[in-house]
């Protein structure tokens, strides 16, 4: 509650005008500020060029008496001799050795114009130094420069609200910063981390138009740490922290300098710490060797918590930081390594499974099953497929004449010769049901073109069965003629049966009764290959442009099938 940030944001740009103002005004905002009885007012703004209310904006300044301004270190360059003639700022170094210490050394600097520096109570770097990863976790309380150590911002400002003055801040290298009776722990390069409050807007914020206007009251500003800066989008000022990918540079002194007021430190964890977490991870990950995989994966996430939920207590409960992603990758990678020589073991249920099915599927369900063994439990999932159904007419009489060795031998030469022509058009083959052949298309592998697929298949089994005829007959053997049923719609597919005995991949419902009926429609209008509507609708493309040589469509209007209350349309697909 001590910090108010003092904020040129989009309300007070629209109505001041654009960035940046005429002086006049942020001496105004000085005065008014001074007046209310600001503890301390800084400006994280660098006036380095002149204009012409230079005069008022130096006078409010010297005025005010403890308004402080920012420099900014650059380090692609190097000055000639110092640029703090008017009045030098540095912190005191210790007697004590300094081995270990070893500031950030900045070789030029951008300050604000002479006669700003002489009238203010000081100045301040306001240097930001994100990490590789653009976010900023790190506050540098000093930079060193021609020999001086420019305190930052937020720790000049810090000491100046709690009493301290300049000459009593001391550097203690390799420990920290004597600040009044306490130490504030630091790198060796003088550096701490951020432990930030919250996210953006963690602070109050005032608009500038409020207080030039007079609507804010001396109890926000009295005895507080002014900090005026830009929250407007368009200034650019806007920082990547641990809790905001926005805040306001300005946002970010606020957080330091309160944390600075109620010693709220965060302090490394010893590197040892972490050597030992990476090598107790090591030990852990020796186990995945004996478990299984699912168990590997329980114990991965039970530490992965563990971890991190440990981590974060020391940090959120006693200030301290330790990083544990080392040990977690560390984890990881053994995690994946050794399922992954678990998995060349397995290989061999994999040839199985490939073994098993390829009896049944095309190639690419096999891999689908290798990749995803959950197919092979019960239950389904509702999927547009075309279902297939195709008969042999003259069977029967044909097996009541002949041996049942001879009817098996004609068999086995149709189903495999139509086998081979499913599996060219990646059908699943469903079930052989004596003579009847009942494929889908569209599952488990999700084929667009499903309905070409199914009717291009047909045909092809139509031209086929014809050759077989041919054959047939110069052998004396009777002739068989096919009846295919198609169509197109919504059905459950997966696995039915009992899970561990037996079990079929298969499509039920409405659509594969719908197929069935098509089928025995044939004998009905003497034809082969009979569709529904719904395929009719998906293939036209196909029948009007690539078959219209190869087969002839025939209307057959509508018709009652067994089951359905409402007549369907369908159509003779004629192979010439």
């Amino acid at each position: 509650d001590e910090v108010r940030i003092v904020a040129i944001d989009e309300r007070s740009i629209e109505r001041l005008g654009r960035w940046p103002w005429s002086r006049d005004k942020i001496a105004l905002l000085v005065r008014k500020l001074a007046n209310h009885g600001a503890s301390v007012i800084a400006l994280d703004i660098i006036y380095s060029e002149r204009e012409r209310h230079d005069a008022q904006l130096a006078k409010s300044f010297f005025e005010a008496g403890n308004v402080f301004l920012p420099v900014v270190f650059l380090f692609d360059k190097k000055d000639s001799r110092p640029a703090f003639e008017v009045k030098p700022i540095a912190l005191l170094i210790s007697e004590k050795t300094s081995e270990k210490f070893i500031p950030i050394h900045a070789t030029s600097v951008l300050t604000p114009l002479p006669e700003f520096i002489e009238a203010s109570a000081g100045l301040v770097h306001i240097n930001i130094f994100p990490d590789p990863d653009g976010v900023v976790r790190w506050e540098s309380l000093y930079i060193e420069y021609f020999g001086y150590l420019v305190p930052s911002l937020s720790l000049r400002v810090s000491a100046y609200h709690l009493g301290i003055p300049e000459d009593k801040l001391f550097v203690i290298p390799g420990e920290g910063i004597v600040l009044g009776k306490r130490i504030l722990p630091t790198d060796p390069s003088g550096r701490i981390l951020i432990p930030y409050y919250g996210g953006i807007n963690s602070f109050k914020h005032l608009s500038v138009v409020d207080i030039l206007e007079d609507r804010v009251s001396r109890q926000d500003i009295e005895g507080k740490i002014i900090l005026v800066g830009a929250t407007a989008v368009g200034i650019y000022d806007l920082r990547v922290t641990p809790t905001s990918p926005v805040m306001p540079g300005v946002e970010k002194h606020a957080h330091v300098i309160t944390s600075i007021l109620e010693n709220r430190v965060l302090i490394s964890a010893p590197a040892y710490w972490n050597y030992l977490l990476i090598f107790g991870c090591g030990l852990i990950g020796l186990l995945f060797v004996k478990l299984r995989s699912l168990y590997s994966l329980f114990v991965l996430v039970t530490v992965t918590i563990s971890l991190f939920g440990g981590a974060f207590y020391l940090f959120k409960i006693k200030g301290i930081w330790l990083p544990v992603v080392g040990a977690f990758f560390n984890l990881v990678f053994q995690f994946f390594v050794l399922i992954t020589i678990k998995y060349a073991f397995f290989e061999r249920e994999a040839k199985f499974i490939r073994n098993v099915f390829s009896s049944y599927v095309t190639e690419r369900v096999v891999q689908e099953l290798i990749k995803n063994p959950e197919m092979a439990k019960l239950g389904g999932e509702r999927k547009e497929v075309t279902v297939f159904f195709s008969d042999l007419r003259g069977f029967t009489s044909m097996s009541e004449k002949l041996d049942p060795e001879k009817v098996v031998e004609i068999l086995n030469e149709y189903f495999s010769a139509m086998t081979e022509i499913v599996f060219k058009w990646e059908g699943t083959l469903d079930k052989f049901i004596g003579d009847a052949i009942m494929v889908f298309w569209g599952a488990p592998i999700h084929i667009p073109d499903h309905g070409e697929r199914a009717v291009r298949c047909a045909v092809e089994m139509v031209q086929r069965l014809r050759e077989l005829n041919n054959k047939w007959r110069q052998e004396g053997r009777p002739e068989l003629y096919l009846g295919a049923g198609i169509h197109t719609g919504q059905a459950l597919v997966g696995n039915i049966g009992a899970e561990g005995k037996k079990m079929d991949y298969t499509v039920i419902g409405d659509t594969v009764n719908l197929a069935s009926r098509l089928e025995g429609l044939n004998k009905q209008y003497n034809s082969e290959i009979i569709i529904s509507e719904a395929t009719f609708e998906r293939v036209k493309p196909l029948l009007e442009r690539e078959l219209k040589d190869v087969v002839e469509v025939i209307p057959l209007g509508e018709t009652f099938v067994k089951g359905k209350e409402k007549p369907i349309r369908i159509y003779q697909i004629k192979v010439l």
